[in-house]
C-alpha cells in the first residue's frame, strides 16, 4: 500500500477514534441527543472520513472498507443537505458503521 492511502486510512482511523472519544465508552442517545457540540463533532469527523475515503478509494479502488459508502454518502448529506442530517441519523452511524469501519480500517492498516 503507498504513502498517500496509509495516510488516508491513518485519518479515517483517528476520525473514528475521536468519535469513539466523545462517549468514554457509554453511548446513551438520550445524551447526544441534548448535545448539539457533541453532534456537531460526530458531523466534522464524518465530513473527515469521507473525504479520506473518497480520496483513498481514487487511488487505490481495490481496498475493500465495507461502510464506506455509508461514510461517504452521509459525508455528503451533511455537506448537502444539512438540513435533513437529524440526531437519530448520526446515532446510527456512531452505533452502526462507525465500530465496523474502525476495525475494518485497522485491519487494513495490520495487514500492510
Amino acid at each position: 500500500m503507498d504513502e498517500y492511502s496509509k495516510k488516508y486510512l491513518i485519518d479515517v482511523l483517528n476520525a473514528c477514534k475521536e468519535i469513539e472519544s466523545f462517549f468514554n465508552g457509554e453511548k446513551i442517545f438520550a445524551e447526544f441527543e441534548k448535545d448539539i457540540m457533541k453532534q456537531r463533532a460526530v458531523e466534522r469527523n464524518v465530513e473527515i472520513m469521507g473525504e479520506a475515503i473518497t480520496h483513498l478509494l481514487k487511488n487505490n479502488p481495490d481496498i475493500i472498507l465495507n461502510n464506506a459508502k455509508a461514510v461517504i454518502n452521509t459525508r455528503n448529506r451533511v455537506i448537502h443537505g444539512y438540513d435533513s442530517v437529524t440526531p437519530e441519523f448520526l446515532w446510527s452511524l456512531v452505533i452502526k458503521h462507525i465500530p465496523q469501519l474502525h476495525k475494518d480500517v485497522l485491519s487494513l492498516l495490520q495487514n500492510d
